[in-house]
């Protein structure tokens, strides 16, 4: 009989309210799970100056190659105001066929539903090895997690395969979509100089914020390119603008604004921000005004392309659910940006349509199909690329 239940494990882990940074137990009640099916567990906390310090976990059964690694995050983010919530976000209900909690989709139900899978295809014997790399900070800055735990493995000389991040990449239905890249993100603040004064004497000072809202929408309004292949078009969104001055008859010094850039793989961090500076230089340099700009890529955009691999999890979830799957590079980022410098790595995992919201859920009969869609997926690896060696 199994002794991992996947709905058992949510709960538990639904219990811990593992707001990121904290970790509250969280990675402890998975540790305990993954020892007791022989896991060999490292506990890891790193703690760079300028971000708090995050728990995280690295697990590993087997030692023969391939290396199958499944990555994902106990951390959560708020759940706000809880007298929102119809139940508790951090006590899971189960209501109208779901599992109701702050994580059930995002993704502590997709971490149980593995773990499960893991300990019938042990029983198993693979051959191969199967890692659980599971940090407390991809909800947050991401500067304590992930990143950290790839480069141990580095100086360790661990290494894996591939890689499945149990993201809840699905849209509409389990099994509809599976990521297969993701655009590349960078963050800027834009800060536009100009000189202090009366407003009934402008001649006598230089506005910035014409100037810094020229800038502006000339950087929106100007396709960055036409696309790539399965990404949409690059994107430029103003998030915020801010001059902070108290005075209404005073010109200010300077005007701020912050901005992101979702960018294909037509650009590197790099070759965007080069491109972005040679059109504020343009524009400065027209409006007679200085400029200050930070740009700060948290990843590069990606696209895995192992026909093999993705295949053999498109057809796993088809013979399961009876979904082809989309292969998408559509969202946001996820911890896959950093995965990919080291081996081809794709997203599956349950429904996300409530992540981040009040009243937060997972189907039950998705968890408990993403169960067994894991236990397809892990039993196919092995056969396939074990049978390689």
């Amino acid at each position: 009989m199994p002794k991992i239940y996947p709905l058992e494990l949510t709960r538990a882990l639904i219990r811990r309210p593992s707001v990121t940074p904290n970790d509250e137990g969280a990675l402890t009640v998975l540790q305990e799970k993954l020892t007791d099916l022989g896991f060999v567990c490292r506990r890891m906390v790193f703690d760079e100056p300028g971000a708090d310090p995050v728990d995280n976990l690295y697990a590993r059964w087997g030692t023969r190659e391939p290396v199958f690694c499944f990555a994902g995050h106990t951390d959560v983010v708020p759940a706000g105001d809880a007298d929102d919530w119809k139940s508790p976000p951090f006590e899971p209900t189960e209501r109208d066929g779901a599992i109701y909690g702050r994580g059930a989709a995002d993704m502590k139900g997709s971490i149980a539903a593995f773990v499960a899978a893991a300990e019938r295809v042990i029983a198993k014997k693979p051959e191969g090895s199967i890692v659980l790399l599971i940090t407390g900070d991809e909800e947050g800055p991401a500067i304590n997690g992930t990143r950290k735990i790839l480069g141990w493995m580095a100086e360790e000389g661990e290494k894996i395969s591939h890689c499945l991040v149990g993201e809840p990449s699905s849209s509409e239905a389990l099994g509809d979509m599976i990521k297969v890249g993701r655009r590349g993100s960078t963050n800027c603040w834009l800060t536009v100089f100009g000189s202090q004064g009366h407003v009934a004497y402008p001649a006598r000072a230089q506005n910035p914020i014409p100037a810094l809202l020229k800038k502006l929408l000339t950087l929106s309004e100007t396709p960055l390119d036409d696309g790539y292949d399965r990404f949409q078009p690059s994107s430029l969104q103003i998030t915020d603008i801010h001059v902070g001055n108290p005075a209404a008859n005073v010109i200010p010094a300077k005007a701020a604004a912050r901005f992101n850039v979702r960018f294909n793989p037509t650009w590197t961090g790099a070759s965007l921000e080069a491109y972005l500076r040679s059109k504020l230089d343009e524009a400065a340099a027209a409006a007679g005004v200085r400029y200050e700009l930070s740009a700060v890529c948290s990843g590069d955009a990606f696209l895995t392309t192992d026909e093999n691999f993705l295949g053999l999890i498109s057809a796993a979830i088809k013979d399961k659910t009876g979904l082809t799957p989309e292969q998408s590079t559509s969202g946001g980022t996820s911890d896959a940006r950093y995965i990919k410098n080291v081996a081809p790595v794709c997203e599956f995992g349950l429904v996300g349509k409530t992540i981040h919201k009040i009243d937060e859920h997972a189907a039950i009969k998705d968890i408990l199909g993403l169960t067994d869609i894991y236990e397809t997926i892990l039993d196919r690896y092995f056969a396939f690329f074990g049978g390689r060696k």
